[in-house]
């Protein structure tokens, strides 16, 4: 009895330590299987994020209620290649309440499901509950060049790798030169400040139609008289003098984002839409539209200032009430397609020249943001 005894306590044991070898073995196991599935994630967020082109065929976003303008930027976001690589390099949210919050991270998401899934179009809720938190509003209309500069601003405060902040301001900042002349004692001040977007007129001074683009980037540069109740105060002089105001470019990014200016307001307050035709070409190079006295750049500068069009985000409607599309080249294909919500469809340039605008069709397509890509050095 006491040897068999003996025996039943020694196989307890080796069950026991056995057991134990197995535990560890089993959460070694574990833990290695888990780093395995970090890795591959961490492979599948490098090899899948940023990537913007249509081998999957061209994928929509459904319309929430009113997330037309949302869904027509994001597309002109997601198809340039250039700033999905700055996206897929951010640093991302450790706990689920800030990644709620964090616009890159959220845009990251949903630039995943649109590549990954093989349906035709996904659904942009969770990057509109996140753009919501930040008082940007669901379910009403907005204006596509204010929700750009919104969305780019929560997108750079939001980056924490002050190179990845540099590689987007350098991706799409314009940088110009403020002139004020005297015209008393023609003491004058300059100043540097930087924009997104180049809002264009598309009426001169005198409320006479322009155009074509180059027209309006004229007018846009064209030095200003301010007099009357528009005079400033001249340090010089010692009181409130007419000055003469001028603006230079001093620089354009990779990816020029140009704002016509086609909702205007009246005397009354209210806002009306300027539908009629406004050509835009193809290629637009600044060299041969600017004069000497426009640029404030060096000469290597100014040699880079050749674009080409990369999308057009076209209005169709009135000012209270309308509808987004956006038109985009892609640059793995070199084709154009339509992002009309959840609806893609491959255009041809003839199809893109229709968002010119007609003065007799007011509720017809006219292009409201231009978006120009650099040329590449021959």
């Amino acid at each position: 009895m006491g040897q068999r005894s003996g025996r039943q306590a020694r196989s307890k044991k080796l069950e026991v330590a056995l057991s134990r070898t197995m535990e560890a073995e089993a959460e070694i196991q574990n833990k290695e299987e888990e780093a395995e599935e970090l890795k591959a994630k961490d492979w599948k967020l490098t090899s899948v994020f940023g990537v913007a082109d249509l081998k999957n065929g061209a994928i929509g976003l459904y319309n929430i209620g009113q997330s037309c303008c949302l869904n027509s930027v994001l597309q002109v976001f997601f198809m340039n290649t250039r700033f999905t690589g700055i996206l897929r390099r951010i640093t991302v949210p450790s706990h689920a309440g800030q990644q709620r919050r964090h616009v890159p991270y959220q845009m990251l998401l949903l630039l995943e499901e649109m590549q990954c899934g093989k349906q035709k179009a996904v659904s942009p809720v969770a990057l509109a509950s996140c753009l919501s938190i930040h008082r940007v509003k669901l379910f009403v209309q907005h204006d596509a060049a204010q929700l750009f500069l919104t969305l780019w601003n929560l997108i750079k405060r939001q980056m924490k790798k002050p190179e990845l902040v540099e590689e987007l301001s350098d991706l799409y900042t314009i940088c110009v030169q403020e002139h004020l002349a005297c015209q008393k004692c023609s003491s004058e001040t300059k100043r540097n400040s930087n924009m997104l977007t180049l809002p264009l007129p598309v009426l001169d001074s005198n409320s006479h139609v322009l155009n074509t683009l180059e027209d309006c980037l004229q007018c846009f540069l064209r030095p200003e008289e301010l007099t009357e109740h528009n005079m400033c105060f001249c340090e010089q002089c010692g009181r409130k003098t007419p000055f003469l105001q001028s603006m230079k470019l001093v620089h354009l990014p990779q990816t020029l984002t140009i704002h016509l200016k086609r909702f205007c307001f009246e005397k009354s307050a209210y806002i009306h839409k300027l539908s009629h035709c406004l050509p835009f070409p193809q290629d637009l190079d600044f060299n041969a539209v600017l004069t000497e006295n426009q640029c404030q750049a060096g000469d290597s500068e100014k040699a880079a200032w050749k674009y080409e069009i990369f999308a057009v985000v076209a209005h169709s409607g009135s000012a209270s009430c309308g509808h987004y599309c956006a038109y985009i080249r892609s640059l793995t294909e070199c084709k154009w397609y339509c992002f009309n919500d959840s609806e893609v469809c491959e255009v041809s340039w003839d199809d893109v020249k229709c968002t010119y605008g007609h003065s007799s069709l007011h509720w017809g397509q006219t292009a409201y943001l231009l978006i120009y890509m650099k040329k590449r050095p021959q």
